[in-house]
């Protein structure tokens, strides 16, 4: 895989260069190889790192950037002990790696919400967390971050854990049981709604980040990096930056294309189900937000962080909280 990617940056870089799409000098400056570990396996969704790859989006701001996938807690590790420089995991797992001591930054909140979602049938009469009483209800895990936003939704609504039936069922299983009617909703991603009105169903869904603040996939460092090499970081934040600016502006056909064609190839046929869901949820509410358009893109939501900490404190899901400034960094206050 690293071979593959660097010799798709080289091409893009060469390509950009003779295009005269890179600054006089940026193919020198593009020797500093940056590893970025991305969490799970290549897909579509990823498509802004790959675009900023294959259009010199990095390369221009010095960076040779490979890619690499791992599990999110993995990711922590490496990029707090310098295995790697930069980390692409959820939210979650960065305040608890936090929590335990690494010593880690996040340096671009990239999706400003969570995008975690209880999803059911239209016709199961689900409107509410109240109305799951007495319902088969599933998640992936006990102590997962979906069972998690069971917990705290049925705390919204007066009941907890008890007043549901409890199912878990494996991640490539899930979605499949609430299809066939094992079970009457699912907690997962909202992403998947997109599958299962492909597959003609129609689906009603409660957010999860309506009552319980988080964020998706965010861009991660290690302090001593960040201290070290904040050129570096501040180079990759552009290069991202400017790729998902490029699909929010009308580029999601391209974005898609490179992704699938280069990274993804399994996702061939699925072009139109992606699109909806990159209009409706990722440019819609997922890279972007009101705290964007004011500060930027990548901007962190102190006060939305602080209050994910907290409850993934109170319930236990962390030993200890902490104050999100000491994780959070924004990055406009990258000094380069």
């Amino acid at each position: 895989m690293t071979h593959l990617t660097r010799r798709a940056f080289s091409s893009a870089a060469l390509a950009a260069a003779a295009a005269g799409t890179l600054p006089k000098g940026a193919f020198a400056q593009a020797a500093e190889k940056v590893t970025l570990q991305i969490d799970g396996a290549a897909v579509p969704f990823y498509a802004p790192i790959y675009l900023a790859m294959e259009k010199g989006y990095f390369a221009k701001n010095g960076l040779d950037v490979q890619v690499v996938y791992a599990a999110a807690s993995d990711i922590m590790r490496n990029v707090a002990a310098g295995n790697v420089e930069l980390g692409f995991p959820n939210g979650d797992s960065v305040i608890a790696a936090k929590a335990s001591g690494l010593p880690v930054k996040v340096v671009h909140t990239t999706y400003q919400r969570g995008i975690g979602a209880t999803l059911f049938k239209a016709d199961k009469g689900i409107k509410t967390f109240a109305d799951l009483k007495g319902k088969k209800v599933a998640v992936t895990a006990i102590g997962s971050p979906n069972y998690l936003q069971l917990q705290v939704g049925l705390k919204k609504a007066g009941l907890t854990v008890d007043d549901v039936k409890v199912e878990v069922i494996a991640t490539g299983a899930i979605v499949q049981a609430l299809q066939a009617d094992q079970v009457d909703a699912i907690v997962f991603s909202e992403l998947r709604k997109y599958n299962l009105e492909g597959e003609g169903v129609k689906v009603g869904m409660i957010s999860s980040n309506d009552f319980l603040p988080s964020f998706g996939n965010v861009v991660v460092t290690g302090e001593k990096f960040l201290q070290q090499k904040p050129k570096l970081v501040k180079g990759f934040n552009a290069g991202l930056d400017e790729a998902l600016n490029f699909v929010i502006k009308g580029g999601i056909d391209e974005a898609l294309s490179i992704a699938i064609a280069k990274h993804a190839p399994t996702w061939k046929g699925q072009e139109a189900l992606l699109k909806r869901a990159f209009e409706e949820t990722f440019v819609a509410s997922v890279w972007q937000s009101p705290l964007t358009k004011e500060k930027g893109l990548g901007a962190g939501d102190l006060a939305g962080w602080q209050k994910n900490v907290d409850i993934l404190a109170e319930y236990k899901v962390i030993d200890r909280g902490f104050k999100a400034e000491d994780l959070v960094v924004q990055p406009a206050d990258i000094k380069a």
